[in-house]
């Protein structure tokens, strides 16, 4: 199958769990966008084999084009690099996840968690409801959880919720978000993970003040390294003006 019709298959077979019926585009971007809305609003659920089978088939495909990044000749042990985290070849990345720790459900939302799990397959978001369900109660903000990637280069992800800003940031603000980047560490080092890509936790839609954040992340990331066995620590931005302030940190 090519891509198209891949993605022709798995728009249908999304569209016909809920009885819709709408003309499909004719370009791979916009058949892309439209499978990529679908997704992002589908609730957790079980899925044929034949459709995660072609799933999986289009998202490697897809994830290969963007090209997969490997920082295994990088000597550094703590690294900034600007891109999509869904491209890199680590361990593990780390999802800035909101406390239903189902993901995105707004279609097509440019935030990183409705990237990794459009770039993961439903899969993910599969194992994200069967964790909740077993834990009972919303995820408290400051821990992580870790899954699959399924489709993503990395092994891993880790999942974590960011402190909510909603004013001046606060001591307790400050002491949560620093239990992000820890729980994210310790977790890793439980499964005995070398290599870890962190986001900007809480900076997005979370309100946290980027430089601030950065300054917390990179003194608590470089204070936990003096005493552990990770070999590797990726920060990763995806606007300047956050490659900026981490440049600042760096120098």
């Amino acid at each position: 199958m090519t891509q198209n019709e891949r993605l022709i298959y798995l728009i249908q077979y999304l569209l016909d769990e809920n009885n819709m019926h709408i003309d499909l585009p004719q370009g791979h971007d916009e058949l892309f966008a439209l499978y990529r809305a679908l997704v992002n609003i589908r609730e957790a659920k079980s899925v044929s084999q034949t459709f995660l089978n072609i799933q999986d088939a289009m998202l490697q495909e897809e994830n290969a084009k963007k090209g997969v990044v490997s920082f295994d000749e990088a000597s550094d042990r703590i690294l900034l690099w600007r891109g999509d985290i869904t491209r890199l070849k680590v361990d593990a990345i780390v999802n800035a996840a909101n406390n239903q720790m189902e993901g995105c459900f707004v279609p097509g939302h440019q935030c990183i968690d409705n990237a990794i799990h459009t770039f993961a397959g439903v899969q993910l978001r599969n194992e994200c409801h069967h964790l909740m369900q077993r834990q009972g109660y919303l995820e408290p903000t400051g821990q992580a959880k870790i899954t699959k990637s399924y489709n993503l280069p990395s092994r891993y992800i880790l999942h974590t919720v960011g402190p909510i800003v909603t004013g001046a940031v606060t001591h307790k603000d400050e002491v949560l978000l620093a239990s992000c980047y820890e729980s994210c560490l310790r977790l890793a080092e439980k499964y005995q993970l070398q290599s870890i890509a962190f986001c900007c936790i809480s900076t997005g839609v979370f309100h946290f003040p980027n430089e601030h954040a950065a300054k917390i992340a990179f003194k608590t990331v470089y204070e936990y390294l003096q005493h552990s066995t990770i070999e590797k620590v990726i920060f990763n931005v995806f606007k300047e003006c956050d490659e900026k302030i981490y440049l600042k940190l760096f120098n």
